[in-house]
């Protein structure tokens, strides 16, 4: 794989030493992280669909909060400061699995159980990350709370693709019984293939999570799985646009709020800067909805 990241990189590389693209790609962390770009715009966008469709946006929201327990766990269990990937996957899809389950065999309101799991998950996240500041500086972990897409390595990126490639596939092979499983959860206690989607998708959702926090960030990854399918949601007039729209936008975000900042010397984290200009697209979006209904 490297040699393929290293062909791209030259390529670009040329490119931007002959003026055919911007300056800043002469940069091998600038293009590292467009290649994050072009991989989680349209996995988070094509995903976030789904999210959305099945209003499973706040259960995305405990995940990811979930996955900061993970990583403190991976941290205090000795695997690398930078990469605690073993913990975090694990416990990551632990928490969706379980979380999944309850909420199939409990008679409180989905809000409800996600708001126990999610507050339950970020106190265990927060005493535990209590005691691995006594070991460590806690900036080290600013990456995975607030994402740094800029100091993506090629085993960020592999970790990416290959996760990316994996929930895609999955999407794409049940489309139509993750739709259906949310537009008729009661088909869910009838057809045991519907009650397997709801797990399935649980686990889409921690992989891609999981695979997104060192980019976006454990704070932010569920807004940039959210907002391109919202902002997708406004405009579009087919289940097949809602899904093209928020490719489209999920991609939009993520390379332009890693090259805009750096191309205009923009002080902000690419993280929130990306998430900023999907927040943008959404409310354009929003505004065409509203134009439209008055026309």
């Amino acid at each position: 794989m490297d040699g393929i990241y290293d062909a791209i990189r030259n390529m670009l590389q040329v490119l931007a030493q002959n003026g055919i693209i911007w300056q800043e790609f002469k940069y091998g962390f600038v293009i590292n992280s467009f290649l994050c770009a072009c991989i989680i715009g349209p996995a988070l966008g094509a995903v976030g669909t789904i999210v959305v469709a099945r209003k499973m946006a706040f259960f995305s929201t405990a995940v990811a909060n979930a996955a900061i327990t993970g990583i403190a766990l991976g941290i205090l269990l000795g695997e690398p400061l930078s990469a605690p990937y073993i913990s975090l996957v694990s416990f990551s899809l632990l928490f969706a699995i379980v979380l999944n389950f309850a909420r199939s065999h409990s008679d409180l309101s989905q809000e409800a159980l996600i708001a126990v799991f999610l507050a339950s998950a970020i106190a265990v996240g927060s005493a535990l990350m209590f005691s691995v500041t006594r070991t460590i500086n806690i900036h080290i972990l600013d990456s995975f709370l607030f994402g740094s897409i800029l100091t993506a390595s090629y085993g960020d990126i592999t970790l990416l693709a290959a996760t990316g490639i994996v929930a895609l596939v999955i999407c794409a092979l049940f489309f139509n019984t993750f739709l259906q499983s949310g537009l008729h959860p009661g088909l869910a206690s009838i057809r045991s293939s519907v009650r397997v989607s709801y797990y399935l998708f649980a686990v889409v959702i921690a992989l891609v999570t999981v695979a997104s926090i060192k980019i976006v960030g454990a704070v932010l990854v569920e807004a940039l799985l959210i907002i391109p399918a919202a902002a997708s949601r406004n405009i579009a007039g087919s289940l097949k646009s809602f899904v093209g729209y928020s490719v489209v936008f999920g991609t939009i975000a993520a390379i332009g709020g890693i090259v805009i900042p750096v191309h205009y010397n923009i002080s902000i984290p690419s993280g929130s800067a990306i998430i900023l200009l999907a927040a943008g697209l959404f409310i354009i979006t929003l505004f065409v909805r509203i134009i439209r209904e008055r026309i």
